[in-house]
């Protein structure tokens, strides 16, 4: 019972929280993060402590598969060379700054440790960066980068991670043998989900209730994840490519699943993130509890200067990665249809680094006798902590800073879309000869006004209209509901109707 009374302790504290960032315009994940360090702090203050297995699971499967199904394929394919490069180069290079830097301070951690180390510490986590970016929203280009590394680096990091941990419990490193098992995890992570997508998109969309629907989506994402673990595969490729190819294999889900499965699955990410970034705060007591004073400080200067490293290294690779693509682009000439990168987006990819569960959840998951256990696990929470706060913090005043020009991608894509909707709904009416298809071609014309002029076409006067209208039906059923005509399983049902009709007349941004 105390458990589930800090969880809702905890829960109420990180909704005021998340709030009180929203009024400050900074991120809540960095919020978060802090207010758990201070509830930890407090003497008597509550622990959370939860299996590593069981916080990546719960907290880490549920919000990759909400992101890959969000995740635009073509965008990926469009910039797939930067996020190769943050991916592999980035976090290779990350792992090796982090695990010298760890060895400068401890020489006789061996560097199969100090790898291991370096790679839980490397990869910027999906959580953090997707929670980071929706509220910082930098341009599109920029996010698409960020958003297709976040989505694949745990995987490159926490497979270097397992040799590296694999290597010092058994004592030594077989590069024959590593190789092709890393290749193997890879293409099996791979072939696994996108056999398992194909049965489970078609029986969900074959239900009728959004409540069985949504805990079935729920219930076989956790199963993917523990399957791919079972079978010694990457929980995160698996869980990435499941959500890419769901999102595309199969007929579309019926309306009335979607909408309240997708509004599920809003609420559920978002109580996760909470719970998620609160426990990040809560861990450091359980982590300074073993060590006595002089290690604190010994480990705590080791600690920040990983947490140096890891952020340099990132910088220096995305400016090196600019200069190079600069440098092709002069000597061979600008190719591709997108803009060239620029120095200020560089700038802005090189700073949202920011750690979260997946590094802290790596390190309390390393075993008892791992070669300097305590360290590892305080570097992780130092490196988590630091770059939530430092970049989390400054993200969005980097962005003033450097006055990005405004995106307009998405808004002109929009404008595309809405217009060959509406185009093809009017094609499809001229073809009808009755009064109603009439009214409707009449209707949906002015619409497509609206969408020629980058207007959402639900903000035509009619929808107004439309709205004042159901504001006086709700009236009329309320005063109905008093007087005791009605009772309120019609009364829901007619609000049912209202609310339907509200939102079909409801702008976008309003």
């Amino acid at each position: 019972m105390l458990t589930f009374e800090t969880i809702l302790a905890l829960l109420l504290g990180a909704s005021v929280l998340a709030g009180f960032a929203r009024r400050l315009s900074v991120p809540y994940p960095s919020l978060l993060a802090l207010g758990g360090v201070l509830i930890a702090l407090l003497p008597g203050g509550p622990r959370l402590e939860l299996p590593p297995d069981l916080i990546l699971a719960l907290f880490v499967a549920p919000v990759l598969l909400d992101a890959a199904y969000d995740t635009s394929l073509r965008d990926l394919r469009k910039n797939w060379l930067a996020i190769l490069g943050l991916v592999l180069f980035a976090v290779g290079l990350s792992t090796l700054a982090a695990a010298f830097v760890a060895r400068l301070f401890l020489p006789d951690l061996s560097w199969a440790a100090a790898i291991a180390l370096g790679a839980l510490l490397a990869p910027p986590d999906a959580v953090a960066a997707l929670a980071v970016l929706r509220q910082v929203n930098p341009p599109y280009r920029i996010r698409m980068v960020l958003e297709g590394e976040s989505l694949l680096n745990d995987a490159s990091a926490l497979l270097i991670y397992r040799l590296a941990v694999g290597t010092v419990v058994a004592g030594g490193f077989n590069v024959g043998a590593a190789i092709p098992a890393f290749v193997l995890v890879v293409l099996g992570s791979v072939a696994v989900s996108w056999l398992f997508a194909w049965p489970v998109t078609r029986f969900a969309k074959r239900m009728e209730d959004a409540p069985s629907a949504a805990i079935f989506q729920f219930v076989m994402t956790f199963s993917l994840w523990l399957a791919a673990e079972r079978l010694g595969l990457s929980g995160v490729v698996t869980i990435v490519v499941f959500g890419l190819t769901a999102a595309r294999r199969g007929p579309p889900m019926p309306a009335h699943l979607r909408v309240p499965t997708f509004a599920i699955w809003e609420s559920a990410t978002v109580v996760l993130n909470v719970l998620a970034f609160t426990l990040i705060g809560l861990q450091i007591r359980p982590i300074l509890e073993p060590l006595t004073g002089a290690e604190r400080l010994h480990y705590a200067g080791g600690a920040i200067a990983v947490l140096g490293a890891v952020i340099t290294v990132r910088i220096g690779w995305v400016m090196i990665y600019y200069a190079l693509v600069r440098l092709k682009d002069r000597v061979f000439g600008h190719k591709s249809l997108m803009a060239p990168p620029t120095a200020k987006g560089a700038v802005v990819v090189g700073w949202s680094g920011m750690r979260g569960i997946v590094t802290l959840a790596a390190a309390m998951a390393l075993p008892a006798d791992f070669p300097h256990r305590d360290f590892t696990q305080l570097a992780a929470f130092v490196v988590v902590l630091g770059t939530l706060g430092i970049q989390g913090f400054t993200l969005r005043p980097l962005l003033q800073l450097l006055h990005l020009p405004k995106d307009n991608t998405v808004e002109a894509e929009l404008g595309v879309a809405r217009e060959a909707a509406l185009k093809a709904v009017i094609a499809a009416l001229d073809r009808e000869n009755t009064p109603a298809a009439q009214r409707l071609k009449i209707e949906y014309g002015e619409a497509l006004n609206q969408a020629r002029f980058g207007r959402d076409p639900r903000s035509r006067p009619d929808n107004a209209l439309r709205r004042n209208a159901v504001n006086v039906a709700r009236e009329a059923i309320d005063d109905l509901r008093n007087a005791g005509a009605i009772g309120d399983e019609a009364y829901r049902q007619v609000e049912q109707e209202l609310d339907l009709l509200e939102l079909s007349s409801q702008p976008a941004r309003e």
